[in-house]
């Protein structure tokens, strides 16, 4: 879709066998790009016993090995890719679990694709060629402000580029520009609703009226609470770098039923997170996608470890997913970034004058997560001053991770203790 070409793509609609004809054809050049190209999946493939001539049938998929994280953090940085380093226009990455991120590497292809796909979504969610879109989700290695951005300008729109951050400035921009969306995570357009209301700002007189939400789990109720305070409408975008980055499925403005899943581009599947059996539609359990049209960095079951459900079509003939009600791993999300307690625990374990014990606290305060990390100081090293060590722990927090926490300093034997699996993350989120 281009600010030239206007309207649904034809694959939205058409019919069901057309589209399965498609995922197909998708997934058998996938899984020949990735065997053929990738020595990872091809030793992946050959030790479970397959090879792509097995696909005939979209349920042959599930023959074929899961793809995770760690299969991404074991061949940091680039041994996942599929296609030569010069073809590689550009590298995103998000945070991995052990201090490296998980790389993704894009051709001028992908980012063609991702582009259109953005468009799509912002189609989708009613958005036009020639609005203005107000796009607050961080720029640089985080896909959020860069895929936002293209994707406003291949549908025609004035892009706004402001990224994350400066809540009176994003305000006065908003005034002063009156664009008619904005892209950014749903807990900072609550921060970004109270600053306008703080200005005295009427909402009902702004251009505003749609805002596209994602990068992080929101609920209807705070759906409600958006569309009441800021007089706009507001609807979920899904993605993830592994797979692109925002674009993957995007709720339609007409229903507000759940995002629907370009299955044109992503093959989606639901297993049992414990066993790894594929489920049928309407069951719960692991989100897993399997790439159509990657060049560089195909991504074949990638298990997500987002729950969730797959429903039928409603606003297209594509599959919707449910809201994500949780995760099969111990990752967090907060304020739009992935966050294992264990990369926490490796910053931890990194300073001298702290015992390896801590303890991980999350509130929601105002409508941002706060974040408080809990550590003990170590009696062996009583020259090191309880400033000094929280100053220190709260820089590597902020570095290798990318998010701001308090460090609160306890005496030795202070934290609770465990005989079994030690509780290191107390959510006081609802």
């Amino acid at each position: 879709m281009t600010g030239e070409k206007i309207g649904l793509d034809a694959i939205e609609t058409a019919s069901l066998d057309e589209l399965r004809n498609l995922q197909l054809q998708g997934l058998k050049e996938t899984l020949q790009h990735a065997y053929t190209n990738s020595s990872v999946y091809k030793k992946k493939f050959d030790d479970a016993g397959v090879h792509p001539d097995d696909l005939i049938t979209l349920e042959d998929l599930r023959k074929f090995p899961f793809t995770t994280k760690s299969d991404l953090r074991d061949n940091y940085p680039f041994g996942m890719f599929c296609t030569p380093t010069e073809q590689i226009v550009r590298v995103h990455a998000s945070s991995g679990t052990t201090g490296k991120p998980t790389v993704v590497g894009y051709t001028q292809k992908d980012i063609d694709t991702w582009a259109n796909l953005v468009a799509r979504s912002i189609y989708a969610a009613g958005g036009r060629p020639k609005d203005k879109v107000h796009v607050s989700y961080g720029y640089g290695l985080f896909t959020g402000g860069l895929g936002a951005h293209y994707g406003a300008e291949r549908l025609g729109c004035t892009v706004i580029p402001m990224g994350g951050g400066q809540t009176e400035k994003q305000v006065q921009l908003i005034k002063d520009f009156d664009p008619d969306l904005i892209m950014v995570t749903p807990s900072y357009m609550l921060n970004i609703s109270d600053e306008i209301h703080r200005q005295g700002i009427d909402p009902t007189k702004l251009a505003l009226r749609t805002g596209i939400f994602g990068a992080e789990p929101w609920t209807n109720a705070m759906r409600k609470d958006i569309q009441e305070r800021m007089s706009m409408d507001a609807v979920d975008i899904y993605g993830l770098s592994e797979m692109m980055g925002p674009g993957v499925a995007q709720e339609c403005i007409e229903t507000k039923d759940g995002p629907t899943i370009w299955e044109d581009h992503f093959y989606p599947e639901i297993i049992d997170p414990d066993t790894g059996k594929v489920l049928p539609d309407g069951e719960e359990g692991e989100l897993v996608f399997t790439s159509l049209s990657k060049e560089a960095m195909p991504m074949i079951r990638y298990r997500t470890r987002d729950l969730t459900r797959l429903l039928p079509g409603s606003a297209r003939t594509m599959r919707r997913m449910d809201k994500i009600t949780g995760r099969s791993d111990d990752m967090l999300i907060i304020r739009g970034v992935n966050v294992f307690p264990s990369q926490i625990e490796e910053q931890v374990c990194a300073i001298e004058g702290l015992t390896p014990h801590y303890l991980i606290e999350i509130k929601t305060q105002g409508n941002m997560d706060k974040v408080t990390i809990r550590v003990e100081s170590d009696p062996r090293c009583s020259t090191l001053t309880n400033d000094y060590l929280i100053n220190l722990l709260s820089h590597k927090v902020k570095t290798f991770i990318g998010i701001s926490a308090t460090i609160v300093i306890e005496a030795p034997q202070h934290l609770p203790r465990s005989e079994g699996k030690a509780k290191r993350v107390i959510d006081h989120r609802s």
